[in-house]
């Protein structure tokens, strides 16, 4: 197989450690509280554009077609290659109650097994991720972590769908529901 490596520079991104992003994760928590995840929210989704454009050369580079023409099985697939490569972790795509799809990990980068956290803190992922999956579903969606091995999970879970629906599980789980029941009651 010939050398795939992704052109970081010219795509306009930049590697990263993840002991580095955990690091100003921590700090942004510890001087900012709550505020900061949203913070690293919108830096993600600031960065989801770029992100795209690399998976598209990416796929380029691969002979596969444009990811919009890419059956749902092919996109699945190609994508969670695509972010193990680029060092976030592997992913896998999936859905729950037919209502919002799953991003699931079980070594996701932007997770610090062992740190204790209160509450899963992956949110530059779920910016960046939301950015990325709105592209290929050309409308804006939301993510939300429910489940991360920043808190002693044995992975990570995103859930991605519409605003509306995203909401409304948000007000189900803060009303005490499990993010499933909250996600059925929102189907």
């Amino acid at each position: 197989m010939t050398d795939m490596t992704l052109d970081l520079a010219g795509n306009g991104m930049l590697v990263v450690t993840r002991d580095a992003l955990a690091a100003l994760r921590n700090a942004l928590m510890r001087d900012a509280g709550h505020s900061s995840a949203g913070w690293l929210q919108e830096a993600g989704y600031a960065g989801g554009a770029a992100l795209f454009e690399a998976f598209r050369g990416w796929l380029d580079a691969r002979d596969a077609v444009e990811p919009e023409s890419l059956s749902l099985e092919d996109f699945q697939r190609l994508a969670g290659e695509f972010f193990r490569e680029m060092g976030w972790g592997s992913l896998t795509v999936g859905s729950l109650h037919d209502a919002v799809a799953t991003l699931d990990s079980p070594d996701w980068g932007e997770a610090s097994p062992g740190a204790g956290m209160e509450y899963p803190c992956c949110n530059l992922s779920a910016g960046m991720l939301a950015d990325f999956f709105g592209r290929i579903a050309d409308a804006p969606l939301a993510v939300m972590e429910v489940e991360c091995r920043s808190t002693g999970a044995e992975r990570c879970r995103f859930l991605l769908g519409s605003a509306e629906v995203m909401q409304a599980v948000y007000e189900g789980m803060s009303q005490g529901q499990q993010y499933d029941e909250a996600v059925a009651a929102a189907a």
